[in-house]
């Protein structure tokens, strides 16, 4: 079987949650020489990308989102030893969590199943997390970027917080922030390293954020 055939095979194990098929596929990549950063990139993350489009549509929801993450994890158990970092911090690590006062928790989540199917490491803190809690956590697992979510009007000033707290700090964090009420501008007013409008988006901006160091 030809690398671009087994690329495609890791491709549809996402795209289905077929998680046989990725574990197969991802033994025939390992088995062919394939790199891991390839097999990463241009096999599953190709189909996550396509897991998010059809998200972003709303073709399918939640459940089918974390069922294609749980199967790209999967194979990134299988890919851990030949990676650099060990597990699945290939890529960076991220703190995700919805800030303090604000319990809202389903668009957090798919960006952590989008981040996750990505082969980012994320920690999730979960819910009503304090800017402390946030540095905590960035400190304990070395983290490169804290996304902070906000669903409400009056938790969007947590944010604010947060990037106040790093930048006095000087502990070098990256943060992003997303959430119904959040804007780009937003985001630019309270000198937030970016902004993600949804699920699907997430990914290309934690790219974008560690290209840009």
């Amino acid at each position: 079987m030809s690398n671009q055939l087994i690329l495609d095979d890791l491709k549809m194990s996402v795209e289905t949650w077929d998680l046989r098929l990725a574990e197969s596929a991802t033994k025939a990549a390992i088995g062919a020489g394939i790199d891991p950063r390839s097999i990463v990139q241009d096999g599953l993350g190709k189909g996550m990308e396509a897991i998010g489009e059809r998200f972003d549509k709303a073709e399918i929801y939640l459940p089918q989102v974390v069922a294609a993450s749980k199967t790209m994890e999967i194979a990134l158990k299988l890919l851990a030893p030949l990676m650099q970092a060990g597990d699945s911090a290939m890529r960076g690590t991220v703190i995700m969590g919805t800030v303090e006062g604000d319990i809202h928790e389903i668009g957090k989540n798919v960006c952590c199943a989008m981040l996750r199917g990505a082969g980012y490491k994320v920690v999730d803190l979960g819910p009503d997390v304090s800017p402390d809690s946030f540095m905590e956590a960035g400190a304990e697992h070395e983290a490169h970027i804290l996304g902070c979510s906000a669903l409400m009007t009056t938790t969007m000033p947590v944010q604010s917080e947060i990037v106040d707290t790093v930048r006095d700090s000087g502990a070098g964090y990256k943060v992003i922030v997303g959430g119904a009420p959040v804007t780009k501008r937003w985001a630019d007013e309270i000198g937030a390293d970016g902004y993600s409008e949804n699920g699907a988006e997430i990914v290309e901006l934690v790219n974008k954020v560690m290209r840009d160091g």
